[in-house]
Parts: structure tokens; C-alpha cells; sequence
């Protein structure tokens, strides 16, 4: 199946011939393990994957609209908890219940579903049979006063693995004082996911105060959420969950109390491995995923004025950098659940269209 340009380019507006003309002269795609039909068996067949782990992978590569491409559509609803109930679903409150979540997933041709212990268990009778769930495991809690950042298990995976998750998920806040404890519960979980034949998924954000600086906010820096990806695949896992890259440059700016730099990096990753374009800084998320061996999924981002026209934007760059495809939530659950199927379908022709090519 193959989808029409025209509409994508449409969308995309005045951004349409940088974005679908660039030729990225950064890390060549001939460099990266690219997504396609065959992913699983081409990339994972070498790892220490057990057999069930790349079932299930392949359950995931296999669903939806864009199953048998080797990309990924997901729909993730675990705003209620991250971000409370209210502010996430009272722009349209059919999404309090679980049912009206995972129908939104199937009726928009997504591979999977990822949500909360509470709205698939709920449900997990009915539909687990008929789209793949990912189960997030932890979350950040915002009841607490005053607010605190952190990220807890709210489960265990053997519960993940009897509702009859595919997959599970987690987020870790690399760069904050808890990260150290988050990365060891992690990496135990993953550890027993794989254990169970479940794949799994890393949500890969940077917290910390200190990554806004002289004005700028390094959260979504190239260079920080590269090694944030890099020390979710060294963790297991199988996809990486990231934030679409909006500046660089944020090992250079960020600084401790006393002057010295923060971190390490390298001139070369400036100079040679990324550029200003949008297309180059996701290009380094990749390579940072093991040049693509762990596939990189972007975030769709808060929903706002122009959400269709975004969502095109950002599956287009993730697209031609090398990635894997999107995750995409309230954009798509904030709105009727008509607009919502339309948004979800046309993130996925952009993935359809063999005229968007790798840059």
C-alpha cells in the first residue's frame, strides 16, 4: 500500500522542500541499520533475544496499518496518571474510559496500545487478543504536594505478562537525582520482561533543572537525548521513546556551580555528526541507538493549534533521519474521536508514501 504526496506536502506548507529535498551529509543512511519488513529478523536474529522476545517484537512490527513495513504507530494514554485525569481528558471525557483508549488505537491502525496497569487490565479480556498492549510500568504521580518528579513502578511485569502485554514500557529521567535508582528498577524489569518473552520499551527524557541555561532549555538538546538513547539500548531496550530534538549544543552550555563543563561530548559531534536541520539532529538520536539497531520512535508532542500539520511534520523528519516511526497520544485523544482516527491515519501515510525517502 502506498500513500500520495500531495497531501503531505499540503500539510507541510512552506517546510515541504527543506524538509522532503534535504540530502543529510551528517552519518550516511548506508551507515544505519534502516527500518523494513525484515527488521526483526535482520537486526535482532543476532542479538541475545530469546525466540519468544522476537515474537513478540514481531507482534508489534506486524500490527495495524503499517504492519509488515518495519515501522511503528502507538498510541500512548498514560496522561491520567502523569498528567492527571482531568487536564488529560476533559477536552473529550469518552477517554476516562479504558474501552473508548484501546478502540481509538484499533479503529486508527495503530501496531499497539501503551497505557496504564489500571486501563488495560481493565480491559485486557476483551481486547488483548486483538491489538498488542504495551504496559507502562512507571510513572510520576502528580497528587503529591508539594509536586515531586519522579518516576515509580506501579506494578510488577508478571502482571503486565498474565493481561497478555506484547510488550512493556517505562520512562527513566536521566540527568535527575533519582536516575540512578530508576535505572536499576528498569533494567531489573526489562531483564524480566525479556525473561518472559516480552519486548520492551524506553521512554528516554532528560530532567533536570540545571539543563536550562542562559535562557535556552537543553531537555530536547540532540546531544543530551542522543546519550539519553544510549543508555536506554545499553539498558535492553528494544524501542526508544524520545523527544523530537529542537536545539544541540546542550554538554557545551550546561555548566557546574564552579565553571567546569558538565558531561563530555566531542567537537565532531558538532561539526560533522549533526547540523542545525532537524532531520540531522534526529539523524544522531539514531546513530545513537546503535545506529538504528534499536528502533527510534519520536513523541507527537502537546496538543495545540496545528496538530495535524505537526504530527505530518514530525513523522516526516523522523521518517527521513532513520527512525522507526511515532508515538503519538493527546494529539490524537483530545479531540472527537473521528478527528482523532484522521490524525492517527495521516501520521501513518507518511510512512506509507515511498516518495518520502531516507535523507
Amino acid at each position: 500500500m502506498t500513500t500520495s504526496i500531495e497531501r503531505i506536502v499540503e500539510l507541510l506548507g512552506s517546510d515541504a522542500d527543506n524538509l522532503l529535498g534535504y540530502e543529510s551529509k551528517t552519518i550516511s543512511k548506508e551507515r544505519l541499520s534502516l527500518p523494513g519488513p525484515d527488521f526483526v529478523e535482520r537486526v535482532f536474529m543476532n542479538s541475545d533475544r530469546s525466540p519468544r522476545v522476537l515474537r513478540s517484537l514481531q507482534a508489534l512490527y506486524d500490527g495495524g496499518r503499517l504492519g509488515g513495513t518495519g515501522y511503528l504507530s502507538i498510541l500512548p494514554v498514560d496522561q491520567g496518571i502523569e498528567h492527571s485525569a482531568g487536564a488529560s481528558f476533559a477536552p473529550n471525557p469518552d477517554y476516562f474510559d479504558p474501552a473508548a483508549i484501546v478502540e481509538l488505537a484499533i479503529e486508527g491502525g495503530c501496531n499497539a496500545v501503551a497505557s496504564t496497569f489500571g486501563v488495560l487490565g481493565m480491559v485486557a479480556r476483551r481486547y488483548a487478543h486483538r491489538i498488542p498492549f504495551v504496559v507502562k510500568l512507571n510513572h510520576n504521580e502528580l497528587l503529591s504536594y508539594p509536586n515531586t518528579y519522579d518516576q515509580i513502578m506501579f506494578g510488577t511485569v508478571e502482571q503486565a505478562h498474565e493481561m497478555g502485554a506484547v510488550a512493556v514500557g517505562a520512562t527513566i529521567y536521566f540527568g535527575s537525582p533519582e536516575s540512578n535508582r530508576q535505572i536499576v528498577d528498569v533494567a531489573r524489569a526489562f531483564a524480566r520482561a525479556h525473561e518472559l518473552g516480552m519486548a520492551t520499551i524506553l521512554w528516554c527524557y532528560t530532567r533536570n533543572n540545571a539543563f536550562k541555561t542562559g535562557g535556552n532549555d537543553y531537555h530536547t538538546a540532540a546531544d543530551l537525548t542522543g546519550q539519553a538513547n544510549h543508555l536506554g539500548v545499553t539498558l535492553h531496550a528494544d524501542i526508544i521513546k524520545q523527544k523530537m530534538p529542537e536545539t544541540n549544543g546542550g554538554f557545551q552550555a550546561v555548566t557546574h556551580e564552579d565553571g567546569s563543563k558538565f558531561g563530555r561530548t566531542h567537537e565532531k559531534v558538532y561539526s560533522e555528526l549533526s547540523s542545525e536541520h532537524p532531520i540531522d539532529l534526529t539523524r544522531y538520536q539514531v546513530a545513537n541507538c546503535y545506529m538504528g539497531r534499536a528502533g527510534l520512535i519520536n513523541s507527537g508532542g502537546a496538543s495545540g493549534d496545528n496538530d495535524l500539520a505537526d504530527a505530518v511534520r514530525t513523522a516526516v523528519i523522523n521518517k527521513r533521519a532513520g527512525g522507526t516511526g511515532l508515538i503519538l497520544g493527546r494529539k490524537a485523544f483530545q479531540r472527537p474521536r473521528n478527528e482523532g482516527i484522521a490524525l492517527l491515519n495521516a501520521v501513518q501515510d507518511v510512512y506509507l508514501c515511498d516518495d518520502v525517502t531516507i535523507a
